[in-house]
């Protein structure tokens, strides 16, 4: 089941409750937490095809405790406006 942030779901993640923080390149704040289970992967899915898009791919990285960080998407590639 996919968690949206809210702060009680950050401390959540803190003490170990969720073993999988979901973030956008985008962002500096997480987007949500899950247990990430296959049905965490295709409920993402399903939150994207109701937005009218594709899920982006996920990259994952294992963290030292054997929790894990999800990125979704890439981050946007820089402009000359961005220069300013």
């Amino acid at each position: 089941m996919i968690h949206p942030y809210s702060l009680k779901n950050m401390a959540q993640w803190e003490r170990g409750d969720f073993k999988v923080k979901i973030v956008v390149p985008t962002s500096d704040r997480p987007v949500a937490y899950c247990d990430g289970t296959d049905e965490d992967e295709a409920e993402l899915r399903d939150i994207a095809e109701n937005e009218g898009t594709e899920l982006p791919e996920i990259k994952r990285k294992v963290l030292k405790t054997g929790r894990e960080i999800w990125t979704i998407g890439e981050a946007p590639a820089k402009t000359d406006e961005d220069e300013w």
